[in-house]
């Protein structure tokens, strides 16, 4: 009976709420107002804004949003929980903290998966890095501007350095100069490769060092790093490989040759 009192009073109370504010308050537009100004006022400790930026999310709305989503998930896996461990459970203490510990849980699950696609681009840019200087120094080799090379490359390409190239080139319209916003981009991809070569590309630029040998030393060095991070994903995946061996296949093949041994054993022994 207490139980489903409880469950009643978890589903009157919104309810009821609703009643008294009527029609001229959205109640979802009052939450997201009351998350935007806390996300806004808040610290930023766990550096979502720079994650964020990194993806390309970098503006106050994006990071908003993205609070939104986070705290809006927690809030919801914490009434989830308080209905769904109230019907199951008569302590208060345990539904209470079981819900809460589901709330931060999903918390940290939101904040991890953008972890994890801040480094799944970082990884992609790598991966992309050999081709796209490759590509960058035939077009400098060929006579044009590092400008206009990575204009060009900026239009013929999907990935996510010639995205980065066509934010340099459109910021370098607009008035900035080549070497602070290709500085920017270095910064803003958070890659030792990347700033490496941003670094000798910005110091060929302004001493006036021949670019195309800058640039085909980079790319012999990325080539190499890209073969070291492919032999130790290959490392990985053996040792991977090697648990279905070990646990599944083994023992099934050690099971079929003593099993007719086995057998005749029982045999001889009746």
């Amino acid at each position: 009976m207490i139980i489903v009192l409880t469950v009643t009073a978890l589903l009157i109370f919104p309810a009821a709420f609703l009643i008294v504010i009527g029609d001229e308050i959205d109640p979802l537009e009052q939450a997201q107002t009351i998350v935007r100004s806390n996300a806004r006022n808040s610290r930023d400790r766990s550096q979502v804004r720079k994650r964020l930026e990194e993806l390309g999310h970098g503006n106050q709305k994006e990071y908003e949003l993205f609070r939104i989503r986070q705290y809006g998930y927690s809030a919801g896996a914490v009434a989830i929980g308080l209905v769904f461990f109230t019907v199951f459970s008569q302590s208060s203490f345990f539904v209470i903290s079981v819900s809460v510990l589901l709330g931060f849980l999903l918390y940290f699950i939101i904040d991890r998966d953008l972890s994890k696609n801040v480094k799944k681009k970082r990884e992609m840019i790598e991966a992309e890095f050999p081709a796209i200087i490759e590509m960058l120094s035939l077009a400098i080799a060929a006579g044009e501007t590092p400008l206009s090379a990575m204009l060009r490359i900026a239009n013929s390409s999907e990935s996510h350095l010639a995205r980065e190239f066509q934010i340099v080139v459109a910021e370098v319209r607009a008035g900035a100069p080549l070497n602070v916003n290709l500085d920017a981009m270095g910064r803003r991809v958070k890659s030792v490769m990347i700033r490496r070569f941003v670094d000798a590309l910005v110091t060929a630029t302004l001493r006036g060092a021949p670019i195309v040998e800058v640039l085909s030393r980079h790319a012999t060095e990325a080539r190499g790093n890209q073969r070291n991070r492919v032999m130790a994903a290959a490392g990985k995946a053996e040792i991977s490989m090697m648990i279905p061996v070990v646990f599944l296949i083994l023992p099934i093949s050690i099971m079929f040759a003593l099993w007719p041994s086995l057998t005749n054993l029982n045999m001889f022994a009746r």
